[in-house]
């Protein structure tokens, strides 16, 4: 299978499936050097890990990762990381009842027509189980670019958006939401608990911030960090739309609007808005990068759906086991690490090519 594989200095490749033994990452062109343990990975899984509130699946697990390779006395050596996290919830029996069903949504007829095989059980490879891997190697990515910091929240859940007025980064930690705005986060609650009762679900919109970049990341034509983070978001199970600064607000706005003027503020350029994301041409300007990023409803639900089965007879199918009512919350984590990841990449890039 191809694809496994991320970034160009800064790689990593995941491997493992939902119920298999184990999931992990093995992540290269780490510089040596680096304090790096265990305790420096895991506040970013805990983050990630299921069952953590009532809005999200109930699978249990620890998400405890071990690294195998690639550090010596609590510093990195300069050669490939391997971290293991042992998969130790996995309740494949919940999924025998569609092993020959095809989940609308889900990747499962794809993965079939393709490969000819598929895992059903939780959906393989294809389940977002993966993604606890990508967390473990954007933690190793915030090592490399000490200086940044990247923040992330929800934004909207299904119809309902935040007031921006109320945006506020310490309320992240306060709420089962990731969310900036209490208000918002009060009457999330109340809304998903409604979708969770009727055995549906709902989407979600994050937006990442990276601040403390500094202009020059980035190249043209084709190594543009905007078109990097697109596909870094894109990539996250259930994405379907990946915006950048105002995004397609742009359409909206004025030439005399949508262009961010520049002065100048104690003898450095001072941008006045940030529609560009803090991307210019594909290079850093050394303002906040903005990345906003739209998460489907989970296709996994109770109520019943016209699917087809392995021999092409049309059925219907229901999804039993534990889902997230709102897959969207659990990619808060998920979008600074791959934000983590694409700026690391770009960092030693632009290191290699300019000193």
């Amino acid at each position: 299978m191809s694809g496994n594989r991320f970034g160009t200095l800064f790689q990593y490749q995941t491997w493992g499936e939902s119920h298999g033994p184990a999931i992990g990452v093995v992540v290269d062109g780490v510089p040596p050097r680096l304090n790096l343990t265990e305790a420096d990975i895991q506040p970013f899984l805990d983050k990630r890990k299921p069952g953590t509130s009532r809005f999200v699946t109930q699978r249990r697990e620890d998400d405890i990762v071990k690294i195998l390779s690639g550090t010596f006395e609590g510093q990195t050596t300069g050669t490939p990381i391997s971290l293991m996290i042992e998969n130790t919830d996995a309740k494949s029996k919940d999924y025998s009842d569609i092993k020959d069903k095809f989940r609308p949504g889900h990747a499962d007829f794809t993965y079939d027509a393709k490969y000819g095989i598929r895992d059903y059980r939780g959906g393989g490879r294809s389940s977002a189980r993966e993604t606890a891997s990508r967390v473990a190697a954007g933690a190793i990515a915030r090592k490399i670019i000490p200086g940044v910091t990247i923040r992330a929240a929800v934004t909207q859940i299904g119809p309902h958006k935040i007031n921006r007025d109320n945006w506020d980064w310490s309320q992240i930690d306060q709420n089962d939401f990731f969310t900036v705005d209490k208000d918002a986060a009060a009457k999330w609650a109340d809304y998903l608990d409604d979708v969770r009762k009727a055995g549906s679900s709902a989407g979600a919109i994050i937006e990442v911030h990276a601040s403390g970049v500094p202009a020059g990341w980035g190249a043209p034509v084709y190594d543009k960090l905007d078109a990097d983070l697109a596909k870094a978001m894109m990539s996250i199970n259930a994405v379907k739309a990946v915006e950048i600064g105002a995004g397609f607000e742009v359409v909206t706005l004025g030439g005399e609007i949508n262009s961010d003027d520049i002065r100048m503020k104690d003898g450095k350029p001072d941008f006045q808005t940030n529609n560009a994301g803090g991307i210019l041409g594909g290079i850093s300007s050394g303002q906040d990068i903005v990345v906003r990023f739209a998460v489907k409803p989970t296709s996994s639900i109770l109520t019943p759906k016209a699917t087809i089965d392995t021999s092409g007879h049309e059925t219907e199918i229901v999804t039993k086991g534990r889902h997230d009512p709102c897959v969207g919350i659990r990619a808060v984590p998920i979008g600074e690490a791959m934000m983590a990841c694409v700026l690391a990449d770009h960092f030693l890039r632009h290191k290699a090519q300019c000193g």
